[in-house]
């Protein structure tokens, strides 16, 4: 098993995001959790390319310190919502014979959805611990609603196994 952080980035790590503090203790608890087990932690970065908030050199792209990379950890840089396209992470992760991903990070909706439904698609079996994910408020739903919205209703049982944190982390 791997454990993905998606896109807990500056720029988008932000106390307007949904369920902020719950979401903060429980990747926090799941990163620790992985590294106090041998769960490898592979960070997804976004790149939106040059003079955008999230591009390379701008404050905005860095991983949001209070889940910092260590050394060591992969970090895959992706442009487009899935991290499974031209970023090298599909390739690594068949490398490592890895068949199982809990994924987890930033925004619900966007590329949390696109990772959760990529990597079912290339045949990752996807775990997705509660409170993990989260999003910001849009034109068409809360942050609340987009979050109950894909958990419970579209991953759920279909894509992935939604499941309590402290069960992804005896998992690890």
């Amino acid at each position: 098993m791997k454990l993905l952080v998606i896109d807990v980035q500056n720029a988008v790590y932000t106390p307007a995001l949904y369920a902020y503090d719950t979401f903060t203790a429980n990747l926090t608890r799941l990163i620790e959790s992985a590294r106090r087990t041998g769960t490898e932690v592979i960070f997804i970065r976004h790149d939106d390319g040059a003079g955008e908030p999230l591009s390379p050199g701008n404050p905005g792209f860095e991983i949001a310190a209070p889940f910092s990379p260590r050394s060591g950890e992969r970090i895959f840089d992706k442009q487009v919502n899935s991290p499974f396209r031209d970023s090298g992470l599909t390739e690594y992760l068949r490398r490592c014979g890895e068949n199982t991903l809990m994924i987890t990070g930033l925004q619900t909706e966007y590329c949390v959805d696109a990772s959760v439904k990529c990597g079912f698609e290339h045949g990752f079996r996807i775990i997705v611990p509660a409170y993990a994910n989260t999003t910001t408020d849009n034109a068409h739903l809360t942050g609340e609603q987009s979050y109950h919205y894909y958990n419970a209703f579209i991953w759920n049982r279909r894509y992935a196994a939604c499941i309590p944190t402290a069960d992804a982390i005896a998992m690890m």
